[in-house]
């Protein structure tokens, strides 16, 4: 009986340990989230491995195409800038130094870290080869970055490494045998699995909210569809199952962003004057934000 007491209080106090932190919303989507790390131990982690990337990489020697990731980035950037200033996430701002960075890599992909340093592979310009398709690359990472995904999924690994060490601990002491080690390694490959689905629910919210972001700069949403269309081709993953993926399957993908479309319209002006209105329907602050930066070139 003693043993089972401990075992419970233990449980408990591991929940307890688990369920620490700050509960913050995402911009945009409403979600909430529990952040167990500062933005300041996010950020410095972030700046240190940035450093270290930037530090071994090569930047792209195509002025064009730098110009280009540089100029779209920017715009993106003052939209969302404004649209958090005027949704009450102003104490946000002072996470966020943004770069656009090109490089020298033939992979068909791009990464954000949090505090916005974003780099573009130049392997995925020729799938996002104008202005819009690469507004909607780029607006899923600044997502990344905003919906603070790093902070949350840190704080998720945190949170189930105190928790399964404690589970071990108790284990172990109240059962013997090392049944608390073998309890331990099974709830690690659980939480690894189960963290996958965590980074596909990431994926799928930046998918949505960079949406948004990329028809508040002015860009259109619409080219989301055929630019994902043609990563699917790219990939050769057409129909595969993202069970064991921590991103979704292109299909999923495609029709969630088919599904987020009309919302998306309602935030997309062309080109135009800046301002920022208020809709009758849900108060929601719509940013009209096409004439942010200079006018895009189209290609």
């Amino acid at each position: 009986m003693k043993r089972i007491k401990i075992l419970v209080f233990s449980m408990l106090a591991a929940m307890m340990l688990a369920s620490c932190g700050t509960t913050q919303k995402v911009p945009l989507t409403g979600r909430t989230h529990r952040i167990s790390v500062s933005d300041a131990q996010v950020l410095s982690l972030s700046n240190q491995e940035y450093t270290k990337y930037m530090a071994s990489a090569k930047k792209s020697t195509n002025a064009a195409k730098t110009a280009q990731v540089v100029r779209v980035g920017k715009r993106l950037a003052a939209a969302v800038e404004t649209y958090l200033k005027e949704n009450g996430y102003a104490n946000d701002l002072q996470n966020y130094s943004w770069e656009f960075n090109l490089v020298q890599d033939n992979s068909v992909n791009a990464f954000c870290m949090p505090g916005g340093k974003i780099v573009v592979y130049e392997g995925l310009l020729p799938v996002a080869s104008s202005d819009n398709s690469l507004a909607i690359v780029l607006g899923h990472e600044i997502a990344h970055a905003v919906a603070k995904h790093s902070a949350e999924q840190l704080s998720k690994a945190q949170n189930q490494q105190v928790g399964t060490s404690i589970l071990s601990g108790v284990l172990n002491q109240a059962v013997g045998n090392g049944v608390g080690d073998l309890a331990g390694a099974v709830a690690g490959q659980y939480f690894s699995f189960r963290n996958l689905k965590y980074s596909r629910e990431n994926e799928t919210e930046a998918d949505y909210m960079g949406l948004i972001f990329a028809a508040m700069a002015g860009y259109d949403p619409q080219q989301a569809i055929p630019f994902w269309e043609r990563m699917a081709e790219a990939s050769g993953n057409q129909g595969k199952s993202d069970i064991f993926s921590d991103h979704p399957s292109d299909a999923k993908r495609i029709a969630a962003l088919k599904a987020a479309m009309p919302t998306a319209l309602k935030y997309y002006k062309p080109q135009g004057k800046t301002s920022v209105s208020t809709t009758k329907k849900t108060g929601v602050k719509t940013i009209k934000a096409s004439s942010l930066m200079k006018k895009s070139t189209k290609k």
